[in-house]
């Protein structure tokens, strides 16, 4: 039988949009091609205008680009707010319920660190937290 997870009575969070998840130290935003499409079509973009100035390609997958200081070219510089949010990729809407956050109470405790939104606001239920935490694995 399963052993119930640490966070069997659920977690806090709500977004603050303070962009923190979006900035830092190098990473991957894994996207697919409908995810794409949706941001293009967002932004008003070609897909060739999005390949060009948004997207990079690493090990046969493909991921938001970002800046030389680790924010993602659809963060805004001045307001910190992703531009892209209503069609964010679900890397970015499943966020901070990632398995690599769930994955241990310390775990936790470091997402909560860099992310003013985890551990507060409103309380997701288990289910809420494993159906977010399928959708993408990292």
């Amino acid at each position: 039988m399963d052993e119930a997870p640490w966070y069997k009575d659920g977690l806090r969070f709500t977004c603050t949009q303070c962009g923190d998840c979006c900035s830092g130290g190098p990473g991957y935003v894994w996207l697919n091609n409908d995810e794409i499409r949706q941001i293009a079509e967002y932004k008003g973009l070609s897909l060739g205008e999005m390949q060009m100035h948004h997207l990079r390609y690493v090990g046969g997958r493909t991921s938001l680009r970002e800046f030389p200081n680790g924010d993602c070219t659809f963060l805004d510089p001045q307001s910190r707010k992703c531009s892209v949010y209503p069609v964010r990729p679900a890397q970015c809407q499943t966020w901070p319920f990632w398995n690599s956050n769930l994955s241990s109470e310390a775990a936790w405790a470091r997402t909560q660190v860099s992310c003013p939104g985890a551990g507060s606001g409103r309380l997701y239920s288990i289910e809420e937290i494993h159906t977010q935490s399928e959708v993408v694995d990292i």
